[in-house]
């Protein structure tokens, strides 16, 4: 009578995630600069785009607003306060990883920030800007198309970030988290002109230090 071989159980374990929250002070050291979408363009868009055909190019065109380019260029929270996107920061710490030796798809997994607010127009998360009224710039700028615009955006030379970091103990330890931060404020930047923009070479804004931590 042949034997019957029996099978192997193998049994796995899999610990429990192990997360961590700290809020760390970024202080600017670069202007920062914002250009959101806004809503307003949006809406405009998708009405052009249901009209479909019986939209024609010799239309009247409206006069440009630029005081409301200037608002609606900043992320306000639904709480009414100017913030940030969380994702910025995220990012950063994500490209910074090329420069370190941390795999980005791990850092991917295991670095995220904590929303204070979300974006009243789109429900973005954000973290909340801790910093006087922007300024108003006027730049130009080249379109897709070649033709030469004006963009209005919000200034800000003087700015604090207190983000609120969930990372993987098993994957990234404090410091490490840290000294992250620490290289995306000094090689990535955030916001418009940032120096690893994927559109330019960057103007030198959204610079900033870690000077705080837990």
């Amino acid at each position: 009578m042949a034997k019957v071989k029996q099978k192997k159980v193998e049994e796995i374990t899999i610990s429990p995630p192990k997360f961590r929250v700290v809020e760390f002070v970024l202080e600017g050291t670069s202007p920062l600069m914002q250009a959101r979408f806004s809503g307003k363009a949006m809406q405009a868009m998708m009405a052009k785009m249901a009209a479909g055909s019986t939209s024609k190019k010799g239309g009247q065109r409206a006069a440009r607003d630029f005081d409301a380019d200037f608002r609606e260029a900043q992320h306000f929270s639904t709480d009414g306060w100017v913030g940030v996107p969380a994702s910025a920061i995220r990012n950063a710490c994500i490209d910074v990883c090329r420069m370190t030796g941390f795999k980005m798809t791990h850092a991917k997994m295991s670095i995220f920030v904590e929303a204070d607010g979300n974006d009243r127009v789109d429900g973005m998360p954000l973290i909340r800007l801790h910093a006087a009224d922007p300024e108003r710039t006027e730049m130009p700028a080249r379109n897709a198309t070649g033709v030469i615009d004006i963009r209005v955006r919000p200034l800000w030379r003087q700015w604090t970030l207190k983000p609120r970091i969930r990372f993987d103990e098993d994957q990234f330890r404090l410091e490490d988290v840290a000294n992250l931060l620490a290289r995306a404020g000094m090689q990535i930047g955030i916001g418009e002109g940032r120096a690893f923009s994927k559109e330019s070479n960057g103007l030198g804004f959204g610079f900033f230090r870690v000077t705080g931590g837990e």
